[in-house]
């Protein structure tokens, strides 16, 4: 393996503005030096394999040319890895795959109607293998540029990798980004109503336990979104952060992630899966935070709903994991992060022998947390009531390494920024005893890092205060 030691600098980000408009560039960000929890950064562009999924479709492309299969995406991702295996390191990533994977690939693992618009208008998988990266740890402090040069170019290319990420280097004025219009929602407190009054109908007629309802924000807006990432990483800094730009000569398409979730996480043959269920909003006021909080651990509701989630990531997981190993190490801890609360629990469970960790991911895909019990009900139900496709929102983001771990973020507070719109989803779990009122502000809650984003970069944030 080839090793390459680069000066430690606490703001990953001047590291990663070297390389931030190289093709499929794509900066794993554990929000340093503001977040509590993360750890490592991750870093890496151009790929020497692509595998993009539109439909039933996956064209693959390397340097041979591209080929497309019909095969299941996440079966060619496994076949694409393979061959590049190599043993367990101390680094989380020394290459390997590292995309996203919408929400809406979940139509090759179930059959689900065809109803909401697809607005999107993107890739159902765009997955890159790299062949090189750059790791930070910030609690060592120490940065590396490493490679196991599964691809000849890496080689030629390592010296002035090297010299790149030593150069010294300060972030520079940002580019351009505006946002030139009012912001809008797929749905207004009226329609918001009808579809949770449907999805309580559902409940009471014993068709679901819970169901994820979302409304969907978008607007207008011109230039390049890396500064708008800065901006965003600065208002709500979190331990699972992404900014990928995957979009080409032709057309743009960047990805901001803010992300306070794990969806999954391999190391060796240990499983994690952190869901998270429970909000209430942050406060200036130090009193009415900490009651905020305590409302949230002591919310009877709010732990069923936590439970509810933990008890279908159990069933996930069991899947591929060995008999009796699964379990629920920590229930209803409170995370706190820039504009709200959490309740977090933690899922354990200890992979099969012949299992890998693409196929946990697909075992369990999409996350449980942000479909609703039964899961495959309750998309169909998410499909009727949403207007619009989810795209990337609640699908995942992460990297599977060629040594076999895996992390992944599930891809909430995450805008998408394409075709000159930037669009962003926000929702929450509905259950029996849910109110109408209170679970439309928890959207409005969530979205809060991201409507401060867009305000930033001109955009008139009118929807912020239409609460019924």
């Amino acid at each position: 393996m080839l090793k390459h030691e680069i000066p430690y600098q606490t703001n990953s980000a001047e590291l990663f503005a070297k390389i931030a408009d190289w093709p499929w560039a794509v900066f794993l960000d554990s929000g340093q030096p503001i977040s509590q929890f993360g750890r490592y950064d991750i870093m890496v562009a151009k790929p020497f394999v692509q595998l993009v999924t539109n439909g039933q479709q996956t064209v693959i492309s390397d340097a041979d040319g591209e080929r497309s299969s019909s095969n299941d995406p996440f079966t060619l991702l496994k076949e694409t890895l393979a061959p590049y295996q190599i043993s367990k390191t101390a680094l989380p990533f020394v290459g390997g795959a590292i995309g996203y994977f919408a929400y809406d690939l979940a139509r090759r693992v179930e059959h689900l109607p065809s109803v909401a618009l697809d607005a999107e208008n993107m890739p159902e998988m765009m997955v890159g293998v790299y062949d090189w990266a750059v790791v930070v740890d910030h609690q060592l402090q120490r940065s590396c540029l490493v490679s196991h040069c599964k691809n000849s170019q890496t080689e030629q290319d390592w010296p002035s990798l090297c010299v790149l990420f030593d150069e010294p280097f300060k972030l520079a004025p940002s580019p351009d980004f505006e946002v030139t219009s009012a912001l809008q929602s797929n749905m207004d407190y009226a329609q918001y109503s009808a579809a949770f009054n449907r999805v309580k109908q559902y409940i009471q007629e014993g068709d679901c336990y819970q169901v994820n309802l979302a409304q969907r924000f978008s607007a207008k807006a011109q230039g390049d979104a890396w500064s708008a990432y800065l901006a965003l990483r600065e208002i709500s800094p979190a331990p699972f952060m992404s900014y990928m730009n995957m979009g080409d000569a032709q057309s743009v398409l960047q990805v901001l992630s803010a992300s306070p979730e794990r969806f999954l996480q391999v190391h060796g043959k240990h499983v994690e899966t952190r869901p998270i269920k429970g909000t209430r909003p942050r406060s200036g006021n130090a009193e009415e935070d900490g009651n905020n909080a305590h409302d949230l651990q002591n919310s009877p509701k709010d732990r069923a709903e936590n439970l509810m989630i933990v008890d279908l990531l159990r069933n996930d997981i069991s899947k591929v994991c060995e008999t009796g190993s699964v379990r629920a190490d920590k229930l209803f801890a409170l995370e706190s992060f820039a504009n709200v609360h959490h309740l977090v629990s933690t899922v354990t469970g200890k992979l099969a022998e012949d299992k890998t960790a693409i196929d946990l991911l697909r075992a369990c895909f999409p996350g449980g947390s942000i479909t609703g019990a039964p899961k495959l009900r309750s998309m169909e139900i998410i499909e009727e009531l949403e207007p619009n496709r989810r795209g990337l929102y609640c699908g995942a983001i992460g990297y599977i390494g060629f040594d076999g771990n895996m992390d992944a973020n599930i891809s909430i507070r995450t805008a998408v920024y394409s075709h000159h719109k930037i669009r962003f989803y926000a929702g929450g779990g509905v259950v029996a005893d849910s109110e109408l009122a209170k679970e439309y502000r928890e959207t409005l809650d969530k979205a809060s890092s991201m409507l401060s984003l867009i305000e930033r970069f001109g955009g008139d944030i009118t929807l912020k205060a239409s609460k019924p």
